[in-house]
């Protein structure tokens, strides 16, 4: 039996909660506009969707309006966010579905393969550890949801598979119920996540990731803490090595050059 359960609902509600919990430190607007890029790099925070009014944001992260504008005015210059006026008006995510393969395959190019691995070691530790965690703290009704999460995960499109990467490693942080590890897990996503998922473009690393995750959620479902840690750290190397290999391919070929974006005017 689990050592500890608690209810499903907070678990579903504490990667939001991490978003928008209370912020520690100085330059409080510049750490509200990194909590929320973060956010919407991880695709925690969807395109299109309503961020809560300045005010609310204020109170949830525990500043004044006037810095949460601050915030939300840095984060429409880098085109993050866009606000429309009247009635039904807001401050709105603006997210692109597809990450720019092409910056993707630049950056790749960047790193060296120490650190791709040093890179993946970071976040094989963290993951392994909330999913060891999730194994042992998760009431049924939390691995339940992550099973269907998973059923629900398509396997035909690399969006679909991306999103499904991004959501079940926020979810097995939740269930670890420890609120620091999620906020790092958002953190890594938006650092590093479109990288190591690159390899959702490959339709067969769809596939043996759709199987990995099943296979970590019965581990949760068995209260099998190391095969938890186990999978999860093995997943997240199978993505490693797709990496690598696909680097290798990258550096044989001619240079690649990313597109030059214009911020919105």
């Amino acid at each position: 039996m689990p050592s500890s359960v608690r209810s499903s609902q907070e678990d579903h509600d504490l990667s939001r909660a991490a978003v928008f919990a209370p912020l520690e430190g100085g330059g409080r607007a510049e750490l509200v506009e990194r909590r929320l890029a973060e956010a919407i790099a991880a695709g925690l925070l969807h395109h299109d969707e309503r961020l809560p009014r300045e005010a609310d944001l204020a109170r949830r992260f525990g500043v004044a309006t006037v810095t949460a504008r601050e915030a939300l005015e840095a984060l429409r210059h880098r085109g993050l966010v866009r606000t429309t006026r009247g009635r039904d008006g807001g401050s709105f995510v603006t997210a692109a579905d597809r990450p720019d393969r092409a910056a993707l395959d630049h950056r790749l190019r960047q790193l060296s393969r120490v650190d791709l691995r040093d890179m993946a070691t970071y976040y094989r530790t963290i993951n392994a550890g909330a999913a060891e965690l999730a194994a042992d703290r998760a009431a049924p009704d939390d691995v339940a949801q992550l099973r269907l999460l998973v059923e629900r995960t398509g396997t035909d499109d690399p969006v679909a598979g991306r999103r499904g990467e991004n959501a079940f490693h926020l979810q097995l942080a939740a269930l670890s119920q420890s609120p620091r590890l999620v906020r790092e897990e958002v953190r890594l996503q938006a650092e590093f996540g479109a990288l190591l998922w690159r390899c959702q473009d490959d339709p067969h690393a769809r596939v043996t990731a759709r199987e990995a995750h099943d296979a970590i959620a019965a581990a949760l479902d068995d209260v099998d803490t190391e095969r938890a840690r186990a999978l999860t750290a093995a997943h997240v190397d199978a993505s490693l090595e797709w990496l690598v290999d696909h680097k290798s391919t990258l550096d044989s070929g001619p240079p690649t050059v990313p597109v030059r974006k214009e911020p919105p005017s």
